[in-house]
């Protein structure tokens, strides 16, 4: 480790983490809603403090909506922020550090320890919605490249922080951002990967079957057709897929037991206790494997649910309908062999001072895809256990930030170049 990189990871400020995370865990920016857009202009001010040129813009939704590559989006929103902040020189590469601000809502409250958007501190670690899911990131990043200017290091190449909103239910902030002309060599994406590098992302695509039935008064079921019982062969075909689906998967993701799963999340059937329902609607997502075209994994399902209603007497005469709504993810991946992944592994082994983390895959969509989809490498590493994100257990040690803020700030300074 030389004198610069020594100097930066000297003014890497513990303290200011911990302050930090709680001013932003206690913005409850849920993916759509107003406070969303507030944290952008929030972030937007911590850029600028820290010397950072700042982009902050209003995207087209219009027209981002319209593009053919658009990746879907769930909630329902009016507006949309990107903020980019970028420093540094022009002799060397571009840096991308990335985090998302959105976070899903907090669920059923009586299930959390006091209010999920009033951060709780224990020790080390802080409990809120959006702890690990990414506000621990976020403030790594912006921990990193202050650690880095207090250090006065001049850079060679550019360092961009890329803050992006949506990416919880598509990914609209990472799209509109590579719209927008911000791409750059590489990018680390600060999800939570418990220290590990995630090199690979597997895709989700959210599908909707609607089965219809035959309503009848309950009293005289047997004159009509239960919307609900016409559903339960498609449900069985569906886990026969999945199993199927899953048969010889990449070796990055064999530590999951599924690696790409298939999951039925909602289902809605009737509108009265004594009606028999005459229409049953079933909402999930459908794993993408690594490197599956996502058009031939919808094939797939259609595939499944049709040959399901052909053999049923019912369905056969009246089929189920499968459309797309909501999030598309693709899979993605960082190019096998490139230098990113080896180049954050050993910054993390310095800062630890043990073992390169190990490399795998995960079993869910991310704005991984995006960026490799525009042809930048990309790897995910931060802090946080994704098992704990989106229930009312969520929480992250400052430990681990701290960590992933020293690991960020070697990275930086060494794929970017110091003068």
């Amino acid at each position: 480790m030389n004198d610069v990189e020594a100097a930066a990871l000297a003014a890497v400020d513990e303290a200011a983490i911990g302050r930090l995370l709680l001013e932003l865990l206690e913005v409850p920016s849920v993916t759509g809603s107003a406070a969303e857009s507030e944290l952008q202009h929030v972030l937007a001010g911590h850029l600028e403090r820290l010397g950072h040129d700042v982009d902050l813009w209003s995207m087209n939704l219009p027209e981002l909506r319209a593009h053919d590559d658009f990746p879907g989006g769930e909630a329902p929103r009016t507006e949309a922020w990107g903020l980019v902040g970028s420093r540094g020189g022009n002799d060397g590469p571009t840096v991308i550090l990335q985090g998302h601000v959105d976070v899903v809502p907090p669920g059923d409250l009586a299930q959390w320890e006091g209010d999920p958007f009033r951060p709780r501190v224990a020790g080390d670690v802080v409990h809120g919605r959006g702890a690990c899911d990414m506000k621990a990131g976020v403030v790594a990043i912006l921990a990193a490249l202050a650690a880095i200017r207090a250090a006065n290091v001049r850079l060679r190449g550019q360092v961009w922080a890329h803050f992006v909103v949506s990416e919880e239910d598509g990914g609209l902030g990472a799209f509109g951002t590579v719209q927008r002309g911000h791409t750059g060599d590489a990018c680390i994406i600060t999800e939570p990967t418990g220290g590990a590098l995630m090199t690979a992302n597997a895709g989700a695509l959210t599908f909707r079957i609607e089965v219809p039935g035959r309503a009848t008064h309950g009293s005289t079921r047997y004159a009509g057709v239960s919307a609900i019982d016409a559903y339960l062969p498609i449900h069985h075909a569906l886990a026969r897929l999945e199993a199927r689906r899953n048969v010889g998967a990449d070796p990055l993701m064999a530590e999951y037991p599924v690696p790409y799963p298939l999951s039925v999340g909602t289902v809605q059937a009737g509108d009265w206790a004594s009606s028999v329902p005459d229409l049953l609607v079933a909402e999930g997502r459908l794993g993408v494997a690594l490197g599956e075209d996502p058009a031939l994994a919808r094939a797939d399902l259609e595939a499944c649910v049709a040959e399901a209603c052909a053999a049923d007497p019912w369905l056969r005469s009246h089929p189920a309908t499968v459309t797309w709504p909501g999030g598309q993810f693709a899979s993605g991946r960082l190019p096998a062999g490139h230098p990113l992944a080896a180049l954050v592994g050993a910054a993390h082994a310095d800062v630890t001072g043990g073992p390169r983390p190990a490399e795998r895959g995960a079993p869910y969509g991310s704005d991984l895809r995006l960026y490799a989809g525009a042809g930048i490498p990309t790897l995910q590493y931060g802090p946080g256990d994704v098992r704990l994100a989106h229930g009312p257990r969520e929480q992250v040690g400052v430990s681990e930030i701290v960590t992933v803020t020293r690991t960020l700030v070697l990275a930086t300074l060494r794929a970017a170049g110091c003068r």
